[in-house]
């Protein structure tokens, strides 16, 4: 059997990600579909909307065929650290191909851009420093530098947040030497960031978010432009948990963590850098929201996701040794589900991997996957109090999902 690898975090699952895997099937060949997909934070520093066993069911009704977490020390990362610990499992899985979403959609101009900036790399480097040292964000930096870098080429426009991860896959498929392919595909009709619903049958996850968040949210507004598998599975859990997860739920958690730490002891915390442990002590003791401290904390040295990754480390009490220690190697893949295809082809491949798979947290190591136990933990804090026990039963009691008919 031959698989095609998707890097995701569905939050949630919607029809532009169900396009992507059934393209990602025809352009492939490919017998099944793995996703190798974010747990409880996501990698823009925010709670998954719902739990993760959710999320790997929505893919899994429709079109995923095998679902594996992105553990805690790649999930909540730039995109290079992300990158990397997702390739490193599709990799392992011994996937063909990777295809992923791009505002590019242009296969040879990923390459063509790859090759240039390992040609260039030490004048992109120091120009990114340049930019750096007047006091704006790396991402901004980093498009200022390769735009003037690039002059009239035509190379990709890396200004735009998936054109980005996808030339981190491909720097992640070199770097691990892997034979797997890279290829993309074109995101159609809403952009990554849009706030509203722009066409009649897809849109973004941040509009569809926004929309289950609003004031008067209902879930109805959302039908269609998401598959029903996802329509009725969040709205069962909407009924009978009550919330959907925010970071308005944990900004409690978060303050009184932050009230009761020192300046040096926040800098011990991943991401903490250049002082910015005293200004996050300061907004913290005035904000009544989230939002609100996230709009006083706000510069133009770091960006929103980036300030959102540092509180979700604050939250979970990740320390930088734990990451540096964890960062730089994949040491296991835990099973979120499978379908029958699924079934056959770990059951047919399993001997060649090279991770050892995970389906049962009881059966490996717990100092190892320490960080998503952690993380799951913090989550189920943000249900209401009626059901964080029963959350944290889904989280270490749950066996893989498995799905005989789709």
């Amino acid at each position: 059997m031959k698989a095609a690898g998707v890097v995701v975090e569905y939050n949630p699952f919607h029809n532009g990600h169900a396009f992507h895997l059934a393209r990602t099937k025809e352009i492939t060949g490919a017998d099944i579909v793995i996703a190798v997909m974010s747990g409880q934070f996501l990698q823009r520093g925010e709670p998954a909307l719902v739990p993760k066993w959710l999320r790997a069911e929505m893919a899994l009704r429709t079109g995923a065929d095998i679902v594996i977490e992105l553990p805690y020390q790649f999930s909540t990362q730039n995109a290079d650290t992300f990158a990397f610990g997702a390739v490193s499992i599709l990799n392992a899985l011994g996937c063909k191909y990777l295809c992923f979403g791009s505002e590019s959609g242009n296969t040879d101009l990923f390459n063509k851009t790859l090759q240039f900036l390992q040609s260039n790399r030490e004048e992109f480097e120091k120009s990114i420093r340049d930019h750096i040292a007047v006091g704006i964000s790396f991402p901004a930096a980093a498009a200022s530098a390769f735009k003037k870098l690039k002059g009239n080429k035509t190379l990709l426009d890396l200004s735009q947040p998936n054109n980005i991860l996808g030339l981190a896959y491909l720097k992640a498929i070199e770097k691990l030497q892997s034979p797997m392919l890279g290829m993309t595909i074109k995101r159609t009709s809403a952009h990554y960031h849009d706030q509203q619903f722009t066409a009649p049958s897809v849109a973004s996850a941040t509009s569809i978010r926004k929309a289950l968040f609003s004031e008067h949210g209902n879930i109805e507004k959302i039908k269609p432009y998401v598959p029903d598998a996802t329509y009725h599975l969040l709205k069962e859990y909407k009924n009978h948990y009550r919330t959907f997860h925010s970071w308005e739920n944990y900004w409690p958690y978060l303050k009184f963590r932050l009230l009761q730490l020192t300046p040096e002891e926040l800098a011990e915390i991943y991401e903490i850098e250049e002082g910015i442990e005293n200004r996050l002590l300061r907004m913290a003791l005035s904000a009544p929201s989230f939002q609100d401290f996230m709009m006083n904390l706000k510069t133009k040295r770091y960006t929103w996701t980036r300030l959102q990754r540092m509180c979700v480390h604050i939250l979970t009490n990740t320390k930088k040794h734990e990451m540096h220690a964890r960062m730089h190697t994949v040491s296991y893949m835990r099973l979120l589900g499978m379908t029958k295809r699924g079934r056959k082809y770990l059951n047919e491949q399993k001997e060649n991997f090279s991770i050892p798979l995970v389906s049962k947290l009881s059966s490996y190591k717990k100092e190892a996957i320490n960080l998503d136990l952690r993380a799951a933990r913090i989550y189920a804090a943000g249900a209401e109090k009626e059901f964080v026990q029963e959350l944290l039963n889904m989280e270490f009691s749950r066996l893989p999902i498995y799905l005989e008919e789709v």
